[in-house]
């Protein structure tokens, strides 16, 4: 064994777990202080200069705070629940590559802990996971709201994952590949939302949907549920709830960058100039960082722009206007595709028109029905 590749490894796994760990503490923060500036208040600014160690104080709440467990929980499983959740949020950013590569120690160090062929899959097959832990949570805590919003929950995930994995197969078909640093270096000329940006948006709505998002926390859904899944968890076990849907948050956002905005790579038309990735590795992780910001500040955004959907027209824009849109978007982007031998622009032109255009009948469509309704 390659124990300085071993060591590598360590090092990257740890890296990577750091700055998630400081991108949920700072997220937080980054969230409040948006919110405030969109509603026209004051955020947090007493704790250190700016309110900058805000974070900070909040977790030595946390972790003082005294944690209360009910008589009647399944203690195991209530214990385990939050470990659950929080796990799978930080292992499915192991295969999203931040960068490049340089040379340092006589060695090509990847941005990346690892490279898996078919790290697509493995996104998809972890991102399922953590659901159980909010189930778990909810049928554990012995507690009608509790057990409610762990069912929302897995009916959500369910009605959501299967819009998310197309969106997936959409990429797939326009890379080629099922390995995350093909599908980067094949947005070199176009990124795919200029080719196909109602994937883009569906991708979106599914991602806000599978971290249990404004307009989509029903889970959590306060003043129906008081507080959903998590109504008896206290403490750090909480924080760790807490910590798992803003580090998902980072991660969806990672993977959003990497499908449909180019990931690490610049601009396009930048390709040969001193802002190219291929000119100077370390712009790439900046680039990333920008993007995964701009994301993260959309879905504030959102959060302070619309109301929580009802349950019934959640499940029903899921059911009867994601999944049928997402399957006219494969077709539409299989299609291009075939058509690229007879007419080379077929994929740039063609799919985002007909894409475009789906996209706008479905809209049409959802709002006659709210209209009826």
């Amino acid at each position: 064994m390659d124990w300085t590749l071993l060591l590598e490894w360590l090092i990257k796994g740890f890296a990577l777990v750091m700055i998630l760990l400081t991108g949920f503490a700072y997220l937080t923060l980054f969230e409040r202080r948006v919110l405030a500036w969109m509603q026209v208040r004051i955020g947090p600014n007493r704790a250190g200069p700016e309110g900058l160690l805000q974070p900070i104080a909040d977790a030595v709440k946390l972790i003082f705070k005294e944690e209360f467990t009910p008589a009647s929980v399944e203690k195991l499983l209530f214990v385990l629940a939050p470990i659950v959740t929080v796990v799978p949020a930080v292992v499915i950013a192991a295969v999203i590559p931040w960068g490049t590569q340089f040379e340092a120690f006589g060695r090509t160090i990847t941005l990346y802990v690892a490279d898996i062929n078919v790290g697509v899959l493995y996104i998809t097959a972890i991102a399922s996971i953590a659901v159980y832990g909010i189930v778990l949570a909810g049928w554990s805590s012995n507690n009608k709201y509790a057990m409610m919003g762990g069912l929302r929950s897995s009916a959500q995930m369910i009605a959501y994952e299967l819009p998310l994995g197309l969106s997936f197969v959409l990429v797939t078909l326009m890379a080629g590949s099922l390995r995350p640093v093909d599908i980067v270096e094949a947005q070199r000329g176009w990124w795919f939302i200029f080719i196909q940006p109602a994937g883009a948006l569906i991708f979106l709505i599914a991602i806000l949907a599978e971290v249990n998002r404004a307009p989509f926390d029903m889970p959590e859904a306060e003043q129906e549920l008081t507080a959903g899944y998590h109504a008896e968890y206290s403490g750090m076990k909480f924080a760790l709830f807490f910590m798992a849907e803003y580090i998902k948050m980072i991660a969806v956002s990672a993977i959003l960058v990497m499908l449909f905005l180019g990931g690490y790579r610049e601009l396009p038309g930048l390709q040969n100039t001193w802002f190219s990735v291929d000119q100077n590795w370390w712009l790439g992780p900046i680039y990333m960082f920008l993007k995964v910001l701009l994301v993260l500040f959309v879905m504030v955004w959102v959060r302070a722009t619309l109301p929580r959907i009802r349950y019934d027209r959640l499940m029903a824009f899921g059911w009867k206007v994601m999944l049928p849109l997402t399957l006219t978007l494969v077709f539409i982007t299989a299609l291009g595709i075939v058509l690229q031998p007879l007419w080379n622009l077929a994929p740039y032109v063609l799919t985002p028109i007909l894409s475009l255009a789906a996209l706008l009948v479905a809209a049409l469509l959802v709002n006659r029905s709210l209209t009826r309704s």
